[in-house]
């Protein structure tokens, strides 16, 4: 059996830091303004939830 080639940092860390950044983006937008903002801060920070429960739902299918 040959061994696995290393996964580049990209393909390992890639989406976490991406769920890391929107997160962060939505946290300083929900401090900024009323409004408009408001709900851009919602959608940024309902992104971890939704990434989690459809991680959740794959894993029971």
């Amino acid at each position: 059996m040959k061994p696995r080639a290393p996964l580049p940092l990209s393909a390992i860390f890639g989406i976490p830091a991406g769920i890391a950044l929107v997160t962060a983006a939505g946290l300083v937008t929900a401090l900024l303004d009323d409004g408009l903002v408001d709900a851009v801060s919602w959608v940024a920070l309902s992104v971890p939830v939704l990434v989690a429960a459809r991680s959740w739902w794959r894993r029971q299918r």
